[in-house]
């Protein structure tokens, strides 16, 4: 036990900084980042941890103050620069708030750029608290050791998204009446991959066939067994990525 508590303590903390981060830059955490480094990591000045970005990769800066409310820090040097991902993005119809907080905090974990929510003739749920999701998203990099935190665009309608979606792209949609399981050659990693997960009343058969009549739509099967919505998105999640790897 003691070992454990020695290497959690010796682990640096890592914090998503929306603010550009540059070598001598000197600056302030949230109100409630500053609680969690002084509060619950213990940390003083002279301490370091590490901030991170989209834009600027992740910085290892140093304690300078330790304030009643906010802690100062200085950045110290880039110890991290932003790497090339896949560009995978995940449509969805919103579901319950449980298992849709599970879903994005997993399929952001591995690897998913853009999250976009469908409003589709079936869906239970017909709105999404963005601010939950975004801050969802934002902990699961932190914790991921993620540099790139993806986007929650805002509602939009299926046919819209469909009609849409970049020509250049693919959209792997998740069909139990699907025989194709090998699709890795269907693939390219330069182009958007958008994984297409339907309401927990599955899509209508008229959205059906609107989606697999569009040439970007490639339908495959996950499973024999009918998928929550938020195992289809985790598993597919997890199948893109390995044929991604050895395509």
């Amino acid at each position: 036990h003691l070992n454990l508590y020695k290497f959690f303590m010796a682990s640096k903390a890592r914090l998503f900084y929306p603010n550009k981060l540059k070598t001598g830059t000197i600056s302030r955490l949230s109100e409630k980042q500053s609680h969690y480094t002084k509060n619950v990591m213990r940390l003083k000045a002279g301490d370091k941890i590490s901030l991170f970005n989209s834009q600027d990769g992740e910085w290892d800066i140093r304690i300078i103050d330790q304030g009643k409310i906010f802690t100062e820090f200085k950045v110290e040097k880039l110890s991290r620069p932003i790497s090339k991902e896949k560009n995978i993005w995940l449509a969805f119809s919103p579901i319950k708030k449980i298992p849709q907080d599970l879903m994005i905090q997993k399929t952001t974990e591995l690897g998913i750029q853009k999250f976009i929510p469908l409003l589709c003739e079936r869906s239970v749920v017909r709105e999404i608290n963005t601010k939950r999701a975004e801050k969802i998203i934002t902990e699961a990099c932190e914790q991921s050791n993620r540099i790139t935190v993806p986007k929650i665009l805002d509602m939009q309608r299926l046919i819209d998204f469909i009609k849409t979606f970049p020509d250049e792209g693919k959209i792997i949609f998740c069909d139990i009446n699907s025989n194709l399981k090998d699709f890795k050659n269907k693939l390219s990693k330069k182009n958007p991959i958008c994984i297409l997960i339907g309401p927990e009343g599955d899509f209508t058969e008229e959205e059906r066939q609107f989606i697999i009549n569009n040439k970007n739509v490639i339908s495959i099967t996950l499973a024999k067994n009918i998928l929550r919505a938020e195992t289809a998105a985790i598993a597919s999640t997890t199948i893109l990525n390995y044929n991604l790897e050895n395509n």
